[in-house]
């Protein structure tokens, strides 16, 4: 199943029958609202049954509607700009209860990515990252604070951990300059894809560094590069994304590598709290 959703549309178009061919062109007019509509509500929106809107699905070459709907989201979010993801955003939230809203959402993307992700890609991952010789973490914008808080963690548990400061496109390179194959590069990205990430996996990769991507979907510029993809769902809320479900994918990596490498953690984590409690870093409670 090749090509832009859009493109697949317009090219099959001429053998639509007349329901198919008014699901198509109000898809292709109006993609921002049809992302986010259930089948049942497209085809009343179009004048069709639900029923003709799921053999429309399976008509371009999917297994039903949610796998295209699923498409059609993931396509949308990597073209939007941040105003358009706000007017998007306050009219699937509509004026109800925020808090709750949102909430439910950052829940349905954690269970979708603890479902989805592969066992076997996970542990994969944790024993590249495990078995290498230093590990570089990437990410810019909202996806630093993923890279940031990863990096923390797994410098307690491993020698060598840097995370790349993608700031300046020179001194990023320059951070990277002498990864090779021993070396394990951790990119991470999520709509709106960050080009300066997809340019940092694609050398790393030339480098013969093993690749593991954090990001959202099959369809990710960073995943030509990876030899591990770990998937985490993150959707729109408004202008901002939901980081909940590639947060605590980031939570279980960490875990699961701290229990592998649990002598490490404990000894660095002695020499962190003597060096803690010399300089007061803590308040000390119960006192």
């Amino acid at each position: 199943m090749g090509g832009n959703l859009l493109d697949r549309i317009k090219m099959q178009a001429p053998k639509f029958s007349k329901g198919q061919r008014a699901i198509g062109l109000f898809i292709c007019e109006n993609c921002e609202k049809a992302a986010y509509m259930t089948a049942a509500k497209l085809g009343q929106t179009v004048g069709v049954s639900e029923s003709t809107v799921v053999r429309f699905a399976n008509e371009i070459g999917f297994e039903g509607y949610p796998q295209m709907q699923r498409e059609l989201q993931s396509m949308l979010k990597s073209k939007l700009n941040s105003v358009q993801r706000i007017e998007l955003g306050t009219e699937r939230l509509g004026d109800g209860d925020i808090l709750s809203n949102v909430m439910s959402l950052d829940i349905e993307m954690i269970r979708r990515t603890m479902e989805e992700t592969s066992r076997t890609e996970f542990n994969s991952a944790i024993d590249a990252i495990c078995k290498a010789k230093k590990v570089f973490i990437i990410g810019t914008r909202s996806a630093s604070v993923l890279a940031s808080f990863l990096g923390y963690y797994l410098s307690l548990a491993l020698a060598d951990v840097i995370v790349v400061d993608p700031s300046d496109e020179s001194a990023m390179f320059g951070q990277m300059v002498r990864i090779d194959k021993n070396d394990v590069v951790i990119g991470i990205s999520f709509p709106r894809y960050s080009r300066r990430v997809v340019a940092a996996m694609r050398f790393a990769c030339e480098s013969g560094a093993k690749i593991i991507a954090l990001t959202d979907s099959d369809t990710s510029p960073l995943k030509p590069y990876a030899h591990h993809l770990l998937l985490a769902k993150s959707e729109m809320a408004s202008v901002v994304d939901s980081l909940a479900a590639p947060m605590s994918l980031i939570n279980s990596l960490i875990v699961a590598i701290a229990m592998r490498r649990k002598r490490e953690m404990e000894s660095t984590l002695v020499k962190l709290e003597k060096i803690w409690d010399a300089n007061n870093v803590y308040e000390k409670g119960g006192e």
